[in-house]
């Protein structure tokens, strides 16, 4: 299928071309992303300008943790990294304990929360890593914070819905992180770069936190906003969606006349190939591979299919030598 690429995107694609920075490389990857038509022909391309783009993250973290030590820094683990954003007391740290059993400090006075938290919130057989962290003022955010959201996979961004004050919340947080260039809207509101972000209308369970909810949706309606609350209202739906927009599969290793171990998956980017997951086993065997076996999305299952094959969530894989 035609990719059809607009001048949009060659124009975005020169900038990277005429890039020298990894900040100037990210910043025009994520409008080659954002212009990029969507649709079945530019799939594959949509996936390595993701990769490229994490890869070029990575090597910044890397930098940067050799410049010295932050205190707000959080080094990443399992399958992915949800950080959550607030003004004081909407709620955040209750969340983060519920779903991850972190050991927050939860208190009904505002800046409890001093340094970020991290907790492993389970799903299905892996785990996605959240972060709780100090709320956000107009007057006093750390240099180091805005580096931990720019890092981030995933931001939710978490306001009280059970005050009207949600209205006001929900405004000034995206002034703060969209003039921080931590998220970027377009002009139709649409979430373009650099981080996706969702927004948790929290305490949905407290009086009038419904009639407040849809008046914050039908003045922010391109907005994705989940309805939650500490009592466990809306908590497994938002599990769903930061996996789905974490953009990951799990895959698991099949050695040869061995039973497949489906408690240890292997964690990937959406479009990952059998080439992709022969790299994560082992950075040899992207040279020695020749075939693999899958079960899962393959035809048959046991199919053998080439090294370029994209892989689905919940497949097996037995790599052939």
């Amino acid at each position: 299928m035609p990719a059809n690429l607009t001048p949009q995107y060659y124009a975005a694609e020169e900038s990277y071309r005429q890039a020298r920075s990894p900040e100037e490389r990210i910043k025009a990857l994520q409008e080659m992303l954002a212009v990029i038509p969507k649709h079945k022909g530019t799939e594959r391309l949509q996936g390595d300008i993701k990769k490229r783009i994490a890869r070029f993250k990575e090597e910044g973290i890397k930098k940067k943790q050799t410049k010295g030590f932050n205190p707000f820094g959080v080094e990443k683990q399992g399958a992915g990294q949800a950080v959550l954003a607030g003004y004081p007391n909407t709620g955040k740290s209750s969340l983060v304990g519920i779903l991850s059993r972190a050991k927050v400090k939860i208190a009904e006075y505002p800046f409890s929360t001093v340094l970020p938290v991290s907790g492993m919130m389970p799903y299905k057989d892996t785990f996605i890593q959240l972060v709780d962290t100090p709320p956000l003022s107009v007057d006093n955010i750390p240099s180091g914070l805005i580096g931990t959201f720019k890092e981030a996979d995933l931001l939710l961004v978490v306001i009280d819905v059970s005050t009207a004050e949600c209205l006001e919340q929900l405004d000034g947080l995206m002034k703060i992180l969209q003039e921080r260039e931590i998220i970027d809207l377009s002009d139709e509101g649409e979430i373009i770069a650099p981080i996706p972000f969702i927004v948790l209308a929290n305490k949905i369970d407290q009086p009038e936190a419904e009639d407040n909810l849809t008046v914050l949706k039908e003045l922010n309606p391109s907005l994705e906003i989940l309805s939650v609350s500490n009592t466990g209202i809306g908590l497994e739906n938002l599990k769903d969606k930061v996996y789905e927009i974490l953009n990951i599969i799990r895959v698991y290793g099949k050695k040869v006349g061995r039973v497949v171990d489906k408690e240890r998956p292997f964690i990937l980017k959406k479009g990952s190939t059998v080439l992709d997951f022969a790299a994560q086993v082992h950075k040899d065997f992207p040279q020695k591979l020749k075939s693999a076996l899958v079960w899962g999305s393959s035809k048959f299952d046991g199919q053998a299919v080439a090294r370029e094959y994209v892989l689905e969530d919940g497949d097996i894989i037995e790599l052939q030598f």
